[in-house]
């Protein structure tokens, strides 16, 4: 499921050409440095392995598995929709991760609308109807400049009037510095609500995975602008940092809940914590009898 991580991949091959039975405890901290899990996180993955020098895929597989946050079942919702909100950085990949997200959803029976609430840019906005186009789902826009707010209040009611089963909003790129876009998206939270109780039921933060560990600063300044229920982690197919995952999901103690591999509509994967780890692992221990 994740051949797709050849640069981790790489990185790896650097320390450990290759594959073998047993690690010692100074390779396995090499593998996992290069990989660019924290050296604190490697550290602590070294202290809770076993007793002696060698270390075995099994008691390693056990301790990287316990660093994932499993993904809650979605909230049972009195009627549709069911909103979500996507927020992160300018160059995240916000809108791209929406239009594979709603075409995730599409595919598997789901009606979908998306909701344009980017009106920093008005780039975002016709990007986004393009997404909206190619995957023939129905969007509520509007001019640049206008309320993202409203945008998203009409989005809601719309899917509401309409019985859509999803609303996806997208939001302006934004720096968590920049105090009126966090308090913008903030606002955009409240209004969710008033066009829904209990909107958005998931507020979902778009991390570059190109970034690797310096990406948990940035997502702990958000969760507290507006609390994070779930990271998609984008832009995974061309990096070598594929163990910041661990670092990642051990700060935040956020759910991962998809992961970003290339730019077509079908390259977003629902994050599987066991098919990770086990990947990763393939490339490092040799094949068991």
């Amino acid at each position: 499921m994740f051949g797709f991580f050849k640069k981790t991949v790489a990185a790896i091959r650097e320390v450990a050409p290759k594959k073998q039975k047993t690690l010692s405890k100074d390779l396995l901290e090499e593998i996992l440095l290069e990989a660019d899990v924290t050296y604190e996180q490697v550290e602590e993955i070294i202290y809770y392995m076993p007793a002696g020098d060698k270390v075995k895929r099994a008691d390693l597989r056990r301790v990287l598995l316990a660093y994932f946050i499993d993904v809650e079942k979605e909230k049972e919702i009195d009627a549709s929709p069911y909103v979500e909100l996507i927020f992160g950085i300018n160059g995240a990949g916000k809108t791209t991760t929406i239009g594979k997200l709603a075409y995730n959803y599409k595919v598997n029976g789901q009606s979908v609308l998306l909701a344009a609430s980017d009106t920093f840019r008005a780039a975002a906005i016709a990007q986004l109807q393009t997404w909206a186009k190619n995957i023939d789902v129905p969007i509520v826009a509007t001019k640049q400049g206008h309320d993202p707010s409203a945008v998203a209040f009409d989005a809601i009611q719309s899917a509401i009037a309409k019985g859509v089963d999803r609303v996806i909003i997208d939001t302006a790129g934004r720096l968590h510095t920049q105090q009126n876009l966090s308090k913008e998206l903030q606002k955009i939270v409240r209004i969710c609500d008033k066009a829904k109780s209990g909107a958005p039921h998931r507020k979902i933060l778009i991390l570059d995975g190109t970034q690797g560990n310096s990406a948990i600063a940035q997502a702990k300044a958000f969760n507290e602008i507006v609390p994070i229920d779930g990271l998609i982690i984008t832009k995974l197919d061309g990096t070598a940092k594929g163990g910041a995952l661990f670092s990642i999901a051990s700060a935040l103690k956020k759910p991962i809940l998809y992961i970003g591999i290339g730019e077509k509509k079908a390259n977003l994967l629902k994050f599987n914590k066991e098919d990770f780890v086990d990947s990763l692992l393939d490339e490092i221990f040799e094949t068991e009898d």
